[in-house]
């Protein structure tokens, strides 16, 4: 049986000003996760505050939440007009946690936009449709809770060869558990939107696993008929080599399989073991919807 459709559109659809009008009086956080991205941290900044909050009133906030950057990241983040918040200042009494999901996870407790959208800081060719993109179904649309994008990820100057990671571990993993999830183009894609007060209802997987834990809990909770899906173009980022891909195709392997039912030890952490390479732990904790959380993000932040 085919999988049902999940409406899609291209950013192009949302020109600026028609979103700007549709916003009224809502909030919106651009939250950029980031761990040592200096060379594009702050165009990206620079762009979205030129084009996005200083010609048109789109976005409220640009947040750049930093994992323990060591190559001035935050300095270039803050210079560009962001404001930058240490990932370890944010909540320590909820205990440690690392990764890109900690950060966005944490980002829910020091922004306060009704809508939240993430990009991922190592994009080469940022332009603003990546977040009109995700915010258009969002702001014109009442019934779509999460906006997913996907784009062309050319791999060296070769189109259609990036994602290495989703095509040999993520799509198996959604052909074999999660078979009405195939519509969605890239499941792993880091640009993605969604209403707050649906956002502070899930947990977030702290490592590389977010990207997908968080499209099959999302779908889980709102269903699929409330998420949607933007071409965002084409996105060149920095393409890893292949040995330090292992430990995020280990993370979405773990992540998978625990929504599958099938890992007794969710919170077990893997270790990555290659006979050329020193054993490697793999981040895989969750950390538990905002909304259960015994105390307000303001107590928190």
């Amino acid at each position: 049986m085919p999988a049902p459709a999940v409406r899609t559109f291209r950013h192009s659809e949302f020109p600026v000003d028609a979103l700007v009008d549709a916003k009224g009086d809502r909030r919106v956080s651009l939250v950029l996760p980031a761990h040592n991205e200096a060379p594009t941290i702050g165009p990206i900044v620079a762009a979205v505050r030129r084009h996005l909050m200083k010609r048109r009133s789109l976005v409220d906030e640009i947040v750049v939440i930093d994992d323990a950057s060591t190559d001035g990241t935050p300095a270039r983040a803050a210079g560009a007009g962001a404001r930058v918040v240490a990932a370890a200042d944010v909540a320590p009494e909820a205990g440690p946690g690392s990764g890109k999901g900690n950060a966005m996870w944490k980002s829910l407790l020091v922004t306060d936009g009704d809508i939240v959208v993430w990009c991922d800081a190592d994009v080469r060719n940022f332009r603003p449709c990546f977040v009109t993109g995700l915010l258009g179904p969002l702001l014109t649309l009442d019934d779509v809770a999460f906006c997913k994008g996907f784009y062309e990820r050319p791999l060296d100057g070769v189109r259609g060869q990036g994602g290495r990671v989703t095509e040999l571990v993520a799509r198996p993993l959604i052909s074999l558990f999660f078979p009405h999830l195939l519509p969605f183009v890239q499941p792993l894609a880091g640009e993605y939107a969604g209403r707050r007060d649906m956002l502070e209802q899930v947990p977030f997987v702290q490592g590389y696993g977010v990207d997908l834990g968080l499209l099959i809990d999302v779908v889980e909770k709102v269903g699929l008929s409330h998420v949607a899906q933007v071409d965002l173009g084409i996105r060149v980022h920095r393409n890893r080599p292949l040995d330090e891909l292992g430990p995020q195709a280990t993370a979405i392997l773990h992540t998978g399989l625990t929504r599958a039912g099938l890992s007794t030890r969710p919170d077990w952490l893997p270790v990555l073991t290659r006979p050329w390479l020193e054993p490697e732990i793999v981040e895989v904790r969750e950390r538990p919807p905002v909304a259960e959380l015994p105390a307000s993000r303001a107590q928190l932040a």
